[in-house]
């Protein structure tokens, strides 16, 4: 992993069991201590400083670079990922051939994602919290 990656802010929603999932699986593999979480429905989140209101933050995770610049969407994944010392997943998501397919399937994930974590949201913990006991 490269040391001159820039610290990298996910604003994530908190009510969202499958966004909880994500975070927590990106938590554990933060070694590097590259990442920070911020879940938009705390205290913490502030959308002035940010730039992005509560009501954008909540159609579309967005990411902040150390040096504040913000990406969006499916953009975050591949960078997220790269900070947790993911390097498959951090080069699959940046192929410029899937992310067209990211990009729709994303959107439809955000605009969805309440009605999709009543579904796996539950699994997707439990299988995050096993795994990480199993490696403990």
């Amino acid at each position: 992993m490269s040391n001159d990656l820039q610290k990298l802010t996910l604003f994530y929603d908190g009510a969202c069991p499958l966004c909880q999932a994500e975070i927590l699986f990106l938590t554990r593999r933060n070694k590097a201590g590259l990442l920070d979480f911020v879940d938009i429905n705390s205290d913490r989140y502030d959308p002035v400083s940010v730039g992005v209101s509560c009501e954008q933050a909540l159609a579309a995770m967005y990411g902040q670079y150390a040096d504040g610049s913000l990406i969006n969407g499916a953009a975050v994944f591949p960078e997220a990922y790269r900070r947790a010392n993911l390097p498959f997943l951090a080069w699959l998501f940046s192929r410029k051939v899937v992310q067209p397919s990211l990009r729709m399937g994303y959107q439809f994930f955000a605009k969805n994602r309440h009605a999709i974590s009543r579904i796996f949201g539950p699994c997707a913990l439990w299988l995050v919290h096993a795994t990480s006991k199993t490696k403990s």
